[in-house]
């Protein structure tokens, strides 16, 4: 709508863009697929999207080769901070962001000891460190850690359904 409006309201600019739209749903390899097929088929200037950090860490390196702008508005993965390229933009905060107001719960019931469980992805593990140091500020520790398996969406290596 906002594409439509805009033009609509300067029928007068030469310069169009043109929107295309791939749902890979939350399939990691559906948004590399997705996105191969917007550089080499649709020759784009940049990629909006994808939607899902996992999605997000795989396509920015298919956008650092083919020197194509990845834009994405909801990954919030702390490991893509530190990935330095210059064709990977996140716009959302990082997840590390709330790390913060954790610490301050635990400051504030006076915890000393803390027993992490997190899942065991890129995600999981990247925060870690950001946990680790915020509850460290606070005079807390982690005694104890628990890695969770992720959940099996049904994928073909595993062929198992939800």
């Amino acid at each position: 709508m906002a594409h439509s409006d805009f033009y609509g309201a300067h029928p007068d600019y030469r310069t169009r863009l043109s929107l295309l739209v791939r749902d890979p749903k939350d399939d990691v390899v559906g948004a590399a697929l997705a996105v191969e097929d917007l550089m080499e088929n649709e020759e784009v200037h940049a990629i909006l999207g994808p939607e899902w950090s996992s999605q997000a860490k795989f396509v920015s390196d298919l956008g650092v080769k083919a020197q194509v702008p990845i834009i994405s508005f909801s990954a919030t993965s702390p490991s893509l901070s530190t990935r330095g390229s210059h064709y990977f933009v996140r716009t959302a905060y990082s997840d590390s962001s709330q790390v913060g107001a954790l610490a301050a719960i635990v400051q504030a019931y006076g915890w000393r000891e803390i027993a992490l469980v997190y899942e065991d992805t890129d995600y999981g593990n990247g925060l870690v460190p950001y946990l680790v140091d915020a509850f460290q500020d606070v005079d807390a520790r982690i005694s104890y850690r628990s890695v969770i398996r992720p959940i099996c969406r049904g994928c073909r290596r595993c062929k198992r359904a939800q």
